[in-house]
């Protein structure tokens, strides 16, 4: 099965409240592997309408116990297990999520609680392993104090998504050698504490250096402002590929796999790289060629 990153929403806010994007998180295809995160409002539609077996879900994470990241969620684990006759899948999740804090109620009911296979509630820093896929649990900075981001090291690359976080310089280190960089950015120039703004995003795109970043999860003065001109901005400020994600935006996370990219190099001969001619015009054309966006 072919690696793919899938966009099912992009929305925040009153925009996700009112559907302008839709609210539907990410799917994650790696290894063999099916993985949706924070499946907010309208996932259960934009699942069946991108044709995604729900049954085939090998872990659904969940960030934070806020309703935009994790609305779906019991609906969706019903669907993994019809309805807790198959116990199927894992669900990772916050502690906010599973068993509530001062301030939010839990989400996952008691009834929902015996559906899934396996249960996992990490903290920051734990790692959980799936066959041939390790995810390491990440810190944020979020009115949820026990939201998480996730990073995926799968056989052929290594992606991270960083919840709903602001901006610290701590946090930098943890996102270091992703290949790709998942951002949620909901606000354009807003100060924020606890949520990335344009500023805050290319500070930490800056630091990390992915091979490619990817801006999701738009308020509404994002969307005004228009997100595929804040990612040329920001790829211009850092050097780093940057792109807007849209509502059913798919790539495949391997074309920017650093470790499929030296495999690929040393496969070349002597005779080959000879062929090559580097510095030719041919060759300086096709590298510029490789380097350009296909998204923007």
């Amino acid at each position: 099965m072919e690696s793919t990153v899938l966009f099912l929403g992009t929305g925040h806010g009153q925009v996700g409240n009112k559907q302008v994007r839709a609210t539907g998180g990410i799917l994650l295809l790696a290894d063999g592997y099916q993985f949706l995160l924070d499946p907010g409002p309208g996932t259960c539609v934009r699942i069946k309408q991108a044709k995604i077996d729900i049954r085939m879900t090998t872990a659904l994470l969940i960030s934070h116990a806020h309703l935009m990241h994790c609305n779906d969620a019991n609906t969706l684990i019903g669907a993994m297990t019809h309805n807790g006759l198959d116990q199927n899948g894992v669900l990772i999740a916050n502690e906010t999520f599973v068993k509530g804090s001062e301030d939010i109620h839990p989400v996952l009911t008691k009834k929902h609680k015996s559906y899934p296979e396996r249960i996992i509630v990490p903290k920051a820093g734990q790692k959980i392993g799936i066959e041939h896929v390790e995810i390491h649990s990440l810190a944020t900075k979020h009115s949820d104090e026990a939201a998480l981001g996730f990073k995926f090291f799968t056989k052929n690359f290594v992606l991270s998504y960083t919840g709903d976080t602001g901006y610290d310089k701590s946090l930098v280190e943890q996102y270091l050698q992703s290949d790709i960089l998942i951002l949620n950015m909901p606000h354009l120039d807003k100060k924020d504490e606890f949520n990335l703004n344009k500023e805050t995003a290319t500070k930490l795109i800056a630091g990390v250096k992915p091979r490619l970043a990817i801006l999701t999860h738009f308020g509404s003065k994002v969307l005004s402002a228009d997100p595929i001109q804040i990612a040329r901005t920001i790829q211009q400020d850092t050097g780093v590929q940057t792109v807007a994600a849209r509502d059913g935006f798919q790539l495949s996370p391997e074309a920017y796999s650093a470790s499929l990219q030296t495999k690929t190099l040393n496969l070349f001969t002597a005779e080959a790289a000879a062929r090559a001619q580097p510095g030719s015009l041919k060759t300086e054309k096709a590298l510029q060629d490789s380097n350009d966006s296909p998204f923007l």
